[in-house]
C-alpha cells in the first residue's frame, strides 16, 4: 500500500516528531508499503494517510478528507494535542481527531484528557528504540546527569538547574544538557545560567549518535517537562540501561508507571533536588531506579513497536 505520513518536522529536524515518523516509516517499509514522508499534503492519492499531531496536521487531514472523504486516516496524538491545542484551539484540533479512522497515543493515560466519544478510536502504541552498542561507564569521579531535549516552554528545560543550584557544596553532581534553543531567549536563558552556575553546562543541538553517547556516560537522565504525549527520550534512556527522574505529568507517568520512584511534583525544584541527591548519596535508591527502568525494558522494543503499526495498518485496511 502507498502509504503518506505527514509531520511538521521536516527533515533537517533533529527532534523528537522528525525521529518517531522516519522510524514508523522505517517499519511499514519493512512489511512491503511504500511510504511517503512529507511536511504538506499535495493531494495525491494514497492507501492510508498517517498524520503526526492533530493541530499542527490540521490542513493536510481537512485536504485529505475532503478529497477522500472515505479515504483511511491515522492520527498520531502529540502531547500539545491534548494537553493544550484542544483546549485553547479546539475548532481546528477537535475536528482533525473526530476525522481520524484511528487515534494514535503514545503513553497509557492519554486517554484520560480526550473526550469520551474519541476514546473507541484509541491505539497505544508506545515508542521503541536501540539498544547502545557500547557497554555504559559512568564517571566515578563525578556524579553526572544528562537533560535530553530542546530549550522551550514546554519542557521545563531549566529546572534541572534550578534543583542543583539547591544542593550541598559536597556534591559532585554535573548537568549536561542537550538541545537546541526554541528561540534567542532560550539561548540566553541556557548560556546565562552556565555562566552562574558551575554544575550547569549545556551543550546545544546534538545528534542522535551525540545523545547515546552521553548515555554512556551518564549516571542517569531527568525529564522535567510540563507536558508531554509519550517522551522518546524515556524509551531510549530505559533500553540504553539509563535511570530517570522525571515530572510526574500523565505524558511520563503514562509510559514508567504511577508507582515509579522517580518521579516528583512538576515544576518543583527542591523535590527534584531532593531525588538528585538521594541518587547520589543512595545507592539503594539508585539501583532501585535501575530495577525499574530494566522491568520496562520488554515494553519498548522495535519488534513490538512494529508489529503493532503492522496490525494497525491491517486491521483499518480490511475495513475500507
Amino acid at each position: 500500500m502507498k502509504i503518506n505520513l505527514i509531520t511538521p518536522a521536516n527533515k533537517y529536524t533533529k527532534n523528537g516528531n522528525r525521529t518517531s515518523i522516519v522510524r514508523w516509516a522505517k517499519f511499514l517499509k519493512s512489511y512491503g508499503h511504500n511510504t511517503q514522508i512529507n511536511t504538506e499534503y499535495d493531494g495525491s492519492a494514497c492507501d492510508i494517510m498517517i498524520a503526526l499531531h492533530a493541530w499542527h496536521s490540521a490542513e493536510a487531514i481537512n485536504l485529505y478528507k475532503a478529497k477522500y472523504p472515505k479515504g483511511p486516516l491515522i492520527v498520531a496524538l502529540g502531547g500539545t494535542d491534548v494537553n493544550t491545542f484542544l483546549k485553547t484551539d479546539p475548532n481546528v484540533t477537535l475536528p482533525a481527531m473526530e476525522k481520524a479512522d484511528a487515534l494514535v497515543c503514545l503513553h497509557d493515560q492519554i486517554g484520560e484528557a480526550l473526550p469520551q466519544h474519541l476514546t473507541k478510536k484509541l491505539h497505544i502504541i508506545v515508542q521503541s528504540a536501540l539498544p547502545l552498542k557500547q557497554r555504559r561507564n559512568p564517571s566515578k569521579r563525578n556524579f553526572d546527569i544528562c537533560v535530553i531535549g530542546h530549550l522551550r516552554d514546554e519542557k521545563d528545560p531549566l529546572r534541572t538547574a534550578m534543583a542543583v543550584r539547591l544542593l550541598d557544596k559536597s556534591s559532585k553532581i554535573r548537568v549536561f544538557h542537550l538541545g537546541k534553543a526554541h528561540n534567542e531567549a532560550w539561548a540566553k536563558a541556557a548560556k546565562k545560567e552556565q555562566i552562574e552556575n558551575p554544575r550547569y553546562h549545556w551543550l546545544g543541538e546534538v545528534t542522535a549518535a551525540q545523545v547515546r553517547r552521553e548515555f554512556i556516560k551518564t549516571q542517569l537522565m531527568v525529564l522535567s517537562s510540563n507536558q508531554e504525549g509519550g517522551a522518546n527520550v524515556i524509551s531510549e534512556a530505559i533500553v540504553a540501561g539509563v535511570p530517570i527522574i522525571a515530572s510526574n505529568i500523565p505524558g511520563n507517568s503514562g509510559l514508567l508507571g504511577h508507582n515509579y520512584p522517580g518521579l516528583y511534583p512538576v515544576r518543583n525544584e527542591k523535590a527534584l533536588s531532593i531525588l538528585l541527591q538521594k541518587a547520589e548519596t543512595n545507592p539503594h535508591f539508585l539501583s532501585q531506579l535501575h530495577q525499574s527502568c530494566y522491568k520496562l525494558k520488554p515494553r519498548f522494543t522495535p519488534e513490538r513497536e512494529a508489529v503493532a503499526w503492522a496490525k494497525l495498518i491491517e486491521n483499518l485496511s480490511s475495513n475500507f
